[in-house]
């Protein structure tokens, strides 16, 4: 299993931007489909973005034009850009990973969209 770290959530302005990472242990994070998901309160879990081996990303429709996605495999990490957030952008964002049948969590960080 993958062990996720996540980092850079937080408390951010309407229209501002956040930059969240994640950074992953383990020897199978180049060959593991990477992504991010976010839960409000209330509302089931739901993708925002992934990014498979080989670069394919994929995004919400809600979200796409607004967020990127990438990944460093040097570094082990995967990043979500966040431009033009608004309020219902507010969730806790988990970072996931999914290699073969075997699927990661990180522990999920808070992001807050308010004025």
């Amino acid at each position: 299993q993958v062990q996720l770290v996540e980092s850079g959530g937080g408390l951010v302005q309407p229209g501002g931007s956040l930059r969240l990472s994640c950074a992953a242990s383990g020897s199978i994070f180049s060959a593991s489909i990477m992504g991010w998901y976010r839960q409000a309160p209330g509302k089931p879990r739901a993708l925002v973005a992934a990014i498979s081996p080989g670069g394919t990303i994929q995004y919400a429709d809600v979200v796409k034009g607004r967020f990127t996605i990438s990944r460093d495999n040097a570094k082990n990490s995967i990043f979500l850009q966040m431009n033009g957030l608004k309020h219902e952008d507010s969730a806790v964002y988990y970072c996931n990973a999914k290699t073969g049948a075997i699927t990661s969590w990180g522990q999920g960080n808070q992001v807050t969209v308010s004025s």
